[in-house]
């Protein structure tokens, strides 16, 4: 499969330990084949009624581009640790779920010494490579849950989804940073204004943003868009508004528009979640939690990206971090796909 890298049964055996009378999803998920196209795995995943497609892009050239720190590389590994090792039940079979595999990116990884323009040019290679493979995995009914990587994923991903659907998007964010900065080259803070300048975003929601955390001329671009947002602070520091209104608020806009719904969650807005920009003044991870499942029941979600974890990152070492960054992961995905097919029983 060109530029995947399947991730298969055999390696995920390894990730996890079986007990006598217990059914785990790595026993019940399906995965692709090294020698199988990525169509032939979509059609055989679809004709097996999967619905989703779990996917990673284990890359840090896009955070670092935006002169962060790297270590974004592993969090699809660590996510799979704890995932497959959930156990397949009356809540979740597992069938439902097809796991792919990883985008190729250790071509386009640099050096620390590495400029930014380079990195930067390397993050435009990365795009074309999210939108040959994630415009397929859209095109063929399934819907993605893509674990990264940097937040310029963002781009490639709103970029598929217009392609998949034949229309613009309308983006929800749930992030400190609206990563909506001038565009001065590809990196991980600017994935929606070129998405947006690219005629792919068509509405965009920012929740959560701190307000010191953006620059005035990136405000004055997100407004001069139309986009709109609710802040850290107002909703969990001033508590002028409540998390319940703020969804019923982003709910109805994104159901207005009309659009399919790109669901974002960047990791550094949970508190201490190990990441490139990782905050001790974050949102709890139960918040963000239920943002995932209120906006996948409510909306009609095209995918959903979870950007930014760093299992390096974590102050008590890489095991640690592979611990906290799964375990979160995994949650984050079951409430995804709880929601979404809470919505499909609804509809």
């Amino acid at each position: 499969m060109q530029h995947l890298i399947p991730f298969t049964e055999q390696q995920s055996r390894k990730l996890v330990s079986l007990r006598d009378g217990e059914t785990k999803l790595v026993q019940t998920v399906h995965y692709g084949a090294e020698k199988t196209s990525l169509s032939e795995t979509l059609a055989k995943a679809r004709s097996n009624q999967a619905r989703f497609a779990i996917i990673g892009i284990g890359e840090d050239i896009g955070p670092r581009a935006n002169l962060g720190r790297g270590g974004a590389t592993d969090a699809f590994n660590s996510a799979m640790a704890q995932f497959l090792n959930l156990q397949s039940n009356r809540f979740l079979s597992g069938k439902e779920c097809l796991v792919l595999g990883q985008i190729e990116t250790s071509d386009l990884q640099l050096p620390d010494c590495a400029d930014a323009s380079d990195l930067r040019q390397n993050v435009e290679h990365l795009d074309a490579r999210v939108i040959s493979v994630l415009s397929e995995i859209m095109a063929s009914g399934l819907e993605p849950v893509v674990i990264g990587g940097g937040h310029n994923n963002a781009y490639g991903l709103l970029m598929s989804a217009k392609a998949a659907f034949k229309k613009k998007v309308a983006a929800v964010n749930l992030d400190p940073h609206s990563d909506f900065r001038p565009r001065e080259g590809r990196h991980s803070g600017n994935g929606f204004s070129y998405a947006a300048a690219s005629g792919a975003l068509g509405y965009y929601h920012v929740l959560g943003m701190h307000e010191l955390k953006n620059s005035e001329e990136t405000l004055e671009q997100l407004t001069a868009f139309g986009g709109e947002w609710h802040t850290f602070q107002s909703i969990w520091v001033r508590r002028e508004v409540t998390l319940k209104s703020a969804l019923e608020n982003i709910i109805a806009k994104l159901n207005d528009s009309q659009m399919p719904v790109a669901l974002e969650l960047d990791l550094d807005a949970i508190t201490n979640m190990p990441s490139s920009a990782s905050t001790a003044a974050g949102i709890p991870l139960l918040d963000a939690l239920h943002y995932v499942h209120s906006i996948a029941r409510h909306t009609p979600c095209a995918y959903l990206h979870l950007a930014e974890a760093a299992p390096a990152c974590h102050v008590a070492g890489i095991a640690a971090g592979y611990r906290e960054t799964g375990q979160s992961i995994s949650e984050l995905i079951y409430a995804y796909i709880q929601g979404r097919l809470q919505s499909q029983r609804i509809g």
